[in-house]
């Protein structure tokens, strides 16, 4: 039986997403005991420490299936950000979220537009729901909204947009995201990612959930994997119309976000002096991994996230190579047309020297 070839060929033809290599997985192949993981953008600081000190009770309801409404969480999200509960829809990380509504307006016959260099997952599940997907040409590795306007035909029934971006760190305005949601048709959805939220402290950067108020078709998604520290329980949400909403959770998985997840996302969303320190940490963080690059005769794109795009002027898979041999992880971004580039999460400081001392040392020997 060829399985293959009798699979849905939407499917057959994406390619699988490729997190960022495991510190244990480097251990095991090249018998290292320093590692510094700076691939995932993940959040350097670990769990807060009231996380840990206050999830006994999640501990004690393991044999009990979570609340599949997650009704706390959406009363706390909701006092949060002012808005309704019936405009929230919870996910297994903001990955989940932007599939469902994808699932929802996305189909053959339909067209979702995209940035390039724009977030991976945005093509995977166009593409995986045989929907068109329509790629418009970055501008300075960021979005053209101009040109993501002049794209729309009558069957645009998405566009997609990170700010930030992943992986260029790129952000719009709120007076671009304004003049740009003014002059799209009102029925074409815009998913606005702004997985990097609360790491960006440029004063013209735009709250989408409070934009929302005011474009119906502009869905917001956030995560608490980076600032909030939460990566491995997988938990994000999306804040849209509640008649968006409403059809996200009829397709939402019964139980798609787990007890310990729910538990962590109330006391994180209290414990705003973590998240403070993990603003800072980045931002002194970014400066010191910027000042480096500079150091080294090396481009960065400017980035407002929680790490930098590093450009090393050719093919920087060596680079990448060389530097898991001393110890350190970072991205490669070949698949998202940036070849001579790797991404470096923004880590602790301690972090951040290590790569530095590395990249010299591979430099040197190339």
């Amino acid at each position: 039986m060829d399985f293959i070839a009798s699979a849905n060929k939407a499917i057959v033809q994406l390619q699988p997403y490729q997190p960022g290599k495991p510190s244990d997985e480097l251990e095991r192949e090249l018998g290292l005991t320093r590692i510094s993981k700076l691939a995932s953008n993940e959040n350097p600081l670990g769990p807060s420490e009231k996380i840990n000190t206050c999830l006994g009770q999640a501990f004690q309801d393991l044999t009990r299936y979570p609340d599949g409404s997650a009704n706390q969480l959406k009363q706390k999200l909701s006092e949060l950000h002012q808005v309704e509960i019936d405009q929230i829809t919870v996910g297994n990380g903001s990955n989940d979220v932007l599939e469902l509504v994808a699932r929802v307006f996305l189909g053959p016959g339909t067209q979702a537009i995209v940035a390039q260099h724009s977030f991976v997952v945005f093509s995977l599940v166009t593409l995986a729901l045989d929907s068109q997907l329509t790629i418009v040409p970055a501008v300075n590795y960021g979005q053209d909204l101009s040109a993501t306007l002049a794209a729309v035909t009558p069957r645009t029934k998405m566009i997609f947009i990170a700010n930030p971006n992943n992986p260029t760190g790129t952000w719009l305005t709120e007076k671009a995201m304004r003049e740009f949601l003014d002059a799209l048709p009102g029925h074409v959805i815009v998913v606005l990612d702004q997985a990097y939220f609360e790491y960006v402290v440029e004063s013209d950067y735009p709250d989408g959930i409070a934009l929302s108020r005011e474009y119906p078709n502009l869905v917001v998604t956030r995560t608490f994997s980076k600032a909030y520290g939460l990566a491995s329980l997988r938990l994000g949400y999306a804040i849209s119309h509640r008649d968006i909403a409403d059809l996200m959770n009829r397709i939402r998985q019964p139980f798609n976000v787990n007890n310990m997840a729910l538990a962590a996302a109330m006391i994180a969303l209290d414990d705003q002096d973590y998240v403070n320190k993990s603003v800072q940490l980045n931002t002194a963080g970014m400066a010191q991994l910027s000042a480096m690059a500079s150091e080294l005769g090396l481009q960065v794109i400017p980035s407002v996230g929680n790490f930098l795009c590093v450009d090393f002027g050719r093919e920087a898979g060596p680079i990448y190579d060389g530097l898991l041999r001393e110890g350190v992880i970072v991205r490669p971004v070949g698949l998202y047309e940036l070849p001579s580039f790797l991404r470096v999460t923004i880590g602790t400081a301690e972090e951040n020297l290590h790569f530095f001392a590395a990249l010299k040392k591979v430099l040197d020997k190339q």
